[in-house]
């Protein structure tokens, strides 16, 4: 009731010092890290108390309470790029600290290594600490590369960094299978491929031919010649990301009504 009262007749020019005060009370009153006081919501209606307030934008109190509030997205990761497109936080460490850490745990090297490498372009604050959590990243990314190469000794040397990840061709060229009966073929990528019957002959395929019908040319992404590497981008988001589902929430009433 006090920070509540405390947040309704604020008048004062640090709104953003009530709401980590109320938040850190949450967290250390209730069990689970305030999960049980609905930190959540707090988080919520802080996040909305103070959107749009640029001065904040610098502030490592105003990131922190973003990133305390991406823990209660379902998509943390849209977050991120909702922050970078605000330009919220970019001049500090801890996000893309925190970005890269949640794509490593996805497996997602590369895109985490980039996340690193906008930091240090921007120059974020702390340097040292960008670039020592950069160097533990590599040593990690070093070690299991290693530890793939100990397991599968007639493996290539290309390491976690350098691996793209495997794309499904869309609107490419299709060729028929069969002689009686023309079947269009089934591209499968990732855990989906299977290894071919080695003794099974293999056939030549013949192209699908419709009688009748006039030529037109089909874009091949595949084609189109790319940069190997890819640059960050930052995205338009039009508003931040929704938190999850709040299905669980009982919905306040009396207390001496219920059983």
């Amino acid at each position: 009731r006090e920070f509540e009262a405390e947040i309704r007749f604020y008048s004062g020019d640090d709104p953003l010092d009530v709401w980590e005060r109320y938040i850190k009370w949450t967290e250390q009153t209730f069990p689970g890290g305030g999960k049980d006081g609905n930190l959540s919501a707090v988080l919520e209606r802080a996040v909305r108390a103070l959107h749009g307030q640029q001065r904040y934008y610098k502030d490592p109190r105003y990131l922190n309470l973003w990133l305390k509030f991406g823990d209660c997205c379902n998509e943390p990761l849209d977050l991120y790029s909702y922050l970078c497109s605000q330009e919220i936080g970019t001049t500090l460490a801890l996000l893309y600290i925190t970005w890269a850490e949640a794509l490593e745990a996805r497996g997602s090297f590369r895109k985490a290594d980039l996340i690193f490498q906008e930091g240090l372009q921007r120059k974020a604050e702390p340097l040292d600490k960008l670039q020592a959590h950069h160097k533990q990243f590599q040593a990690r990314v070093s070690r299991q590369t290693l530890l793939a190469l100990e397991e599968n000794p007639d493996g290539d040397n290309t390491g976690l960094l350098e691996i793209e990840e495997p794309q499904r061709s869309s609107l490419a060229d299709l060729k028929g299978r069969g002689k009686k009966k023309v079947r269009a073929p089934i591209s499968r990528v990732g855990d989906a491929v299977k290894a071919l019957n080695p003794n099974r002959s293999s056939q030549p395929q013949a192209s699908l031919q419709l009688p009748n019908t006039p030529n037109f040319a089909v874009f091949d992404e595949n084609s189109v010649s790319g940069p190997e590497i890819p640059t960050l981008t930052a995205q338009s988001w039009p508003a931040p990301p929704v938190p999850k589902a709040k299905e669980n929430e009982l919905s306040a009433g009396p207390w001496n009504s219920g059983r």
